[in-house]
C-alpha cells in the first residue's frame, strides 16, 4: 500500500463506529497487513501481548483497547510491558474509542488525540507499512489527503467521460484538474471571498443528480476569465459574478468541463471540504503529478522528494553562501541592502523541473533570507523584490509544467501572507501574471541560453494559452542588470540498456560527436553535458542529483574526460546515498549529487560524505575528479593483462547454449542413480549465486580424451544431441555454428590443475569483504563468475582486503549499490606495492587464517558468514589481521579511513600508468 491508500483506509476506520473487539485488527489491515497475518494474531499464534485485550505484532506495534478513561493508565502499561520490549515493538497504541494515545518507541515522539481525529496522524504510523516517514507528511497530512480525493475524482471522471481519457483530450483533462486545484486553494485562502465559495456554489447550484454539474463549473471558469471592465457587458449569472477575474492563462481558452456522475460530484465536494490553505506546494505538486499519469497512479506519492534531500543540492550550490553573507552582514544595514539586491537578481533554473519541487524550495528559502534581511533593517512586512520569473524550468510533459507554475504561484502567495500579511498578499495575487517561466519541451533539444539568458531578464510573453507557449515568441526585457544563475534539479536517470531510440538520439544530439562512447552513458549524462556547455558560455554554477553509476566504471572516462575539460570543474559533491521516497519499504535509488562551476571560481572544493550513522562529514580539497575522489583528473582504463606477478583473472566457462549439460543437484542425482558410470562425468558448477549461497549445481564435463566413453552412455548422448540441436537453431550466431560440431562441451574448457580462486561478478555492498572462495580442481567455474586458476594464495589475501574493496567500489560499475566486478577494471588495474617474498609469505598466512576461520563454522555459507550482523568474531579478526598486514606493506601503518585508501591508490595508479606509458614510448 502507498501513503495515499493508507490515509484513505485510516480515515475510513476513524469515521466508522468504534468496535473494541475489531479495532486492532482493522488498524493493522489499514497498514497493509494480509488476512493470514490477522488470522494468526486473532488466534493467538503470533500474539504475545501481556496486556488485557492487547494485540502485539512482533517488530511492529503493541495495541490495547481499554475501558473509558483508562487510556493513560493502559498506555503506561504498554510502555512498561516486558512483551513490548521482547517483541521489539516500534510503536505502542492505547484507545478507549473516545481518545487515543500512541508513541514511536524509537524516536520517543508521541501523539494524543480524539479517536475520530486520529486519522490526521496517519503519517506518524507510516513505518508500520515499511514507508520511511517524512516530516512534512507527519506534520501536515493535507497533501496526501488532497491527492487521494483528487485521484478518486479523476478516475471517476474518466469512467464517465472515456473520450477525455484519449491522447487527444488528455491535455484538456489535465488542464481541468489544474483549474480545480487553484479554485480549491483560492477559496480557502480568501483569494475567493467569502471562504468556501467555490465548493458551496457547486453544491447549491448543481443538481443532486449531477446532471448540470459540468455546466455550473464551466460557467464559473468562464467568469474567472472575464476582466472586471467587461463584466457589465458579459452575460453572467449573478452567482458567477461573485468570482474574480483570474486570467494568467489558467482560465483562458475552452471552458468545457467533463460530465459528472453522482459519485464524481460527491468526490468533488469531499475534496473541497479539505483545508487547502495548508497545502505544501513542494510536496503536493509531485504527488498530484501521479494522478494524471496511468503508469504512476498505482504509486501515488512515492516520488515525492523530501525537503532535506533538495537542500542537499541547494545549500552547497548557493544557499550556504547567502546565509554566511547574512551572518556577516547583520551589523551593517548597507551590506544587508546589497545582499537583498543580490538575492533579487538570482535566477534558479531547473531543466527537468517536473512539478517544480526544486524551484518552489529555492523560492521559499530565498524569501526566508530576504525576510530576515528586512527584519534586521527594521523593514518587516516589506513587499518582496524576488520575482517568480527568476525561477525558470523546462519540463517535457505538459501537466507537470502546469502544476510547477501553479505550485510557484501558491508558494508566492503563502510567502506573502507569512512575510507581508494577508491584506498585502491578497492585493498582489490577482490577476495572475501571463509571464511564462516554465517551458514545456525536451530539455536536451532546446537552447538553455534562450530560456535563461545571463544578459537580461528575458521571459516569454504568453498569448491566450500560457502552457503551450512556443519558444520562438518575442522576448520581454525587464532590465539588463547582471544576474547570478544556478542550474539544479533531479533529471531522469535511465540506464543505457533501458533508453528508447529517441533518448539515445537526445544524447547523440547533445554530444555532437564530442563524447566517444556515448552509448555507454546513462540518460542523466545529457544534463551534465548541457550544463557544461552552458557554463563554458556563462558565469554560472550547476548541481544535479544523479545515479552514482556515472561516476563508476567505463562511464567515468567516457563522460568526465569531456565535462572536465576547458573551463569546468566539480566544486562539490555528495558521494553515494539513498534518495528516499514514500514508496513502501522505501525503495529509493542510490544517487550522488555533483556540482559544476567555472575553474575561475576560487572557492575551495567540498566533498560531502554520509558516514555509517548518517552523520555528515565535509572535507575541503584541491581537486575532485570524476570518481568523486579528492585528486586530479584520472581515468582508469580497462587493462587486458596484469601488471606484475599476480595471477591473471578470467571469466569462467561460457556454456554457449549447452544448457542440457547443466543440471540441478536433483537432476544429477537422478541420472547418476540410473547409471553409476555417469558420476565420473559430473563436476560441481559454480557461478556467483552458487558461490555465495554454497549450493553448486552440476555439469556434465567431457574432454576429447573421454568423449568416446561418454557417448556410450545414452543419458549423456541424448543431452549432447540436445545441445547440437539448439546450436543448429542459432543460424545467425556464427560462434554457435562453429560449436555445432562440439556439442559435448561448453565453449570454454578451463579447469585448474590444483585449485582455483572464484570471484563473484555481482555481490552485495553490505558485505565488508569481497566474497572470494578457494575451491579444488574438480570445480568448474560458470561464466557468471571470474576465476584465477592455480593462483598463489597471497592473491586471495589481496582480493578480500578492504583496500581492494574500496578500489572496485570506485572504478567498477555497480548495479544499484551492489558491486559489479570487472577483471580488466577491478583486478588488472588494482595498484599494489612491489611485494617481497616475505610480504607474500605473510599474506599467504593471512589467507590461510581466513579460510581456517571459515572452516570452523562449516556448513555455513559465504552468505551466512559475511552477513554484517552475524559475522563470526574469529573470521572478522582474521580479516582485520589481513588488512593490517597488507596496509603496512602499502604505507607502514593502517590507513585512517577509506578516503586515505583511495587517495593512495589513485596516486599509485597514476605512477603505475605513467611508467607503463614510458615503457611503451621507449
Amino acid at each position: 500500500m502507498n501513503a495515499v491508500e493508507i490515509e484513505a483506509a485510516v480515515s475510513e476506520l476513524a469515521a466508522k463506529p468504534f468496535d473494541a473487539q475489531e479495532f486492532a485488527f482493522d488498524f493493522l489491515r489499514a497498514f497493509g497487513n494480509k488476512e493470514t497475518t490477522i488470522k494468526k494474531l486473532r488466534a493467538g499464534q503470533s500474539n504475545s501481548s501481556d496486556i488485557q485485550n492487547g494485540v502485539l505484532q512482533r517488530n511492529h506495534i503493541h495495541i490495547a483497547v481499554c475501558d473509558q478513561d483508562k487510556v493513560s493508565e493502559v498506555f503506561k502499561s504498554l510502555r512498561e510491558s516486558k512483551a513490548t520490549e521482547k517483541a521489539k515493538a516500534k510503536f505502542i497504541l492505547a484507545t478507549d474509542g473516545l481518545n487515543l494515545q500512541a508513541e514511536d518507541l524509537i524516536s520517543g515522539e508521541t501523539i494524543s488525540s480524539a479517536f475520530h481525529a486520529f486519522a490526521e496522524h496517519f503519517g506518524f504510523f507510516l513505518p508500520l507499512a515499511g514507508i520511511a516517514t517524512i516530516r512534512e507528511i507527519k506534520d501536515n497530512p493535507i497533501d496526501v489527503r488532497a491527492t487521494g480525493r483528487l485521484n478518486k475524482l479523476y478516475i471517476e471522471l474518466l469512467k464517465e467521460n472515456p473520450d477525455w481519457a484519449t491522447e487527444e483530450r488528455r491535455q484538456d483533462m489535465n488542464h481541468f484538474m489544474a483549474r480545480l486545484i487553484f479554485c480549491f486553494f483560492a477559496e480557502d485562502t480568501e483569494i475567493f471571498q467569502p471562504g468556501g465559495i467555490f465548493t458551496q456554489t457547486i453544491e447549491q447550484m448543481s443538481e443532486r443528480d449531477s446532471s448540470n454539474t459540468h455546466e455550473v463549473i464551466s460557467t464559473l471558469f468562464h467568469a474567472m476569465n472575464v476582466d472586471h471592465s467587461a463584466r457589465d457587458t458579459t452575460k453572467l449569472p449573478v452567482w458567477a459574478k461573485k468570482f474574480p477575474y483570474v486570467n494568467g492563462g489558467l482560465f483562458s481558452g475552452s471552458t468545457e468541463v467533463p460530465k459528472f456522475s453522482k459519485i464524481a460530484r460527491t468526490y468533488l465536494l469531499h475534496a473541497g471540504e479539505l483545508n487547502w490553505q495548508k497545502i505544501n506546494p513542494d510536496i503536493f505538486g509531485s504527488m498530484i503529478q501521479a494522478v494524471t499519469n496511468d503508469d504512476e497512479r498505482g504509486s501515488l506519492g512515492m516520488h515525492y522528494t523530501s525537503v532535506p534531500n533538495i537542500l542537499k543540492v541547494l545549500n552547497p550550490l548557493f544557499l550556504d553562501d547567502l546565509n554566511e553573507q547574512l551572518e556577516a552582514s547583520k551589523e551593517s544595514p548597507l551590506k544587508l541592502l546589497n545582499l537583498r539586491k543580490r538575492i533579487a537578481r538570482i535566477r534558479v533554473f531547473d531543466p527537468a523541473c517536473g512539478s517544480g519541487n526544486f524551484l518552489v524550495i529555492a523560492y521559499k528559502e530565498l524569501r526566508k533570507i530576504e525576510a530576515q534581511i528586512n527584519e534586521l533593517r527594521n523593514e518587516g512586512g516589506r513587499a518582496t523584490d524576488i520575482p517568480l520569473t527568476n525561477f525558470r524550468g523546462i519540463e517535457i510533459n505538459s501537466f507537470p509544467a502546469e502544476i510547477a507554475r501553479l505550485a510557484l504561484v501558491i508558494a508566492e502567495y503563502q510567502s506573502n501572507v507569512q512575510y507581508c500579511g494577508q491584506i498585502e498578499a491578497l492585493q498582489t495575487v490577482l490577476p495572475l501574471s501571463k509571464d511564462n517561466w516554465i517551458i514545456c519541451d525536451n530539455a536536451l533539444r532546446v537552447d538553455w541560453l534562450g530560456i535563461c539568458s545571463p544578459e537580461n531578464n528575458n521571459i516569454k510573453v504568453v498569448g491566450d494559452d500560457l502552457f503551450s507557449t512556443p519558444l520562438d515568441q518575442p522576448e520581454f526585457n525587464f532590465d539588463s542588470e547582471a544576474t547570478e544563475t544556478y542550474i539544479c534539479g533531479n533529471p531522469p536517470y535511465i540506464g543505457r540498456k533501458y533508453q528508447t531510440d529517441e533518448q539515445k538520439q537526445d544524447l547523440d544530439k547533445v554530444s555532437k560527436g564530442r563524447v566517444k562512447d556515448i552509448l555507454s552513458l546513462d540518460y542523466v549524462s545529457g544534463w551534465f553535458m548541457k550544463a557544461r556547455d552552458y557554463l563554458n558560455h556563462v558565469e554560472a554554477s550547476s548541481a544535479f542529483v544523479t545515479t552514482n553509476s556515472i561516476c563508476q566504471g567505463i562511464q567515468v572516462s567516457a563522460l568526465w574526460s569531456f565535462i572536465l575539460q576547458d573551463n569546468v570543474k566539480i566544486d562539490f559533491c555528495y558521494t553515494s546515498f539513498k534518495w528516499a521516497n514514500l514508496a513502501s519499504h522505501n525503495a529509493g535509488v542510490t544517487v550522488s549529487i555533483i556540482g559544476l562551476t567555472s575553474k575561475k571560481n576560487s572557492k575551495r572544493n567540498r566533498i560531502y560524505d554520509l558516514d555509517g550513522n548518517d552523520e555528515l562529514i565535509i572535507r575541503e580539497v584541491d581537486f575532485i575528479n570524476g570518481y568523486l575522489v579528492a585528486g586530479p583528473n584520472i581515468f582508469v582504463q580497462p587493462k587486458s593483462f596484469v601488471p606484475d606477478d599476480r595471477a591473471p583473472m578470467q571469466f569462467g566457462n561460457h556454456p554457449y547454449y549447452a544448457n542440457a549439460l547443466m543440471l540441478t543437484n536433483q537432476e544429477a542425482n537422478e541420472i547418476a542413480n540410473k547409471n553409476d558410470s555417469i558420476k565420473s562425468f559430473l563436476r560441481p558448477l559454480v557461478g556467483s549465486k552458487e558461490l555465495i549461497n554454497g549450493s553448486p549445481r552440476k555439469c556434465i564435463w567431457i574432454t576429447d580424451e573421454n568423449l568416446s566413453a561418454a557417448l556410450t552412455i545414452d543419458l549423456i548422448a541424448s543431452r549432447i544431441n540436445q545441445v547440437k540441436l539448439v546450436r543448429l537453431e542459432k543460424t545467425k550466431d556464427k560462434q554457435a555454428q562453429k560449436l555445432v560440431e562440439l556439442p559435448y562441451r561448453f565453449r570454454d574448457q578451463y579447469e585448474a590443475k590444483e585449485n582455483l580462486l572464484i570471484v563473484p561478478i555481482v555481490s552485495s555492498e553490505n558485505r565488508e569483504f569481497l566474497p572470494v572462495d578457494l575451491k579444488g580442481n574438480d570445480y568448474i567455474v560458470h561464466n557468471k563468475a571470474f576465476a584465477l586458476y592455480d593462483a598463489p594464495l597471497w592473491n586471495f589475501a589481496l582480493l578480500v582486503s578492504k583496500v581492494h574493496q574500496i578500489w572496485i567500489g570506485t572504478v567498477c560499475s555497480r548495479l544499484e549499490m551492489r558491486f559489479s566486478y570487472s577483471n580488466t577494471l577491478g583486478w588488472n588495474t588494482f595498484p599494489i606495492p612491489k611485494l617481497t617474498e616475505k610480504n607474500k609469505a605473510d599474506l599467504t598466512r593471512c589467507a590461510e587464517n581466513i579460510l581456517l576461520a571459515r572452516e570452523a563454522h562449516f556448513p555455513a555459507t559465504i552468505a551466512d558468514l559475511y552477513d554484517p550482523e552475524k559475522m563470526p568474531e574469529n573470521l572478522r579478526q582474521a580479516h582485520e589481521e589481513n588488512d593490517a598486514v597488507l596496509e603496512r606493506i602499502y604505507i607502514g601503518r593502517r590507513f585512517k579511513n577509506d578516503t586515505e585508501r583511495l587517495e593512495k591508490l589513485f596516486s599509485m595508479y597514476t605512477e603505475m600508468t605513467s611508467k607503463q606509458a614510458g615503457k611503451k614510448k621507449a
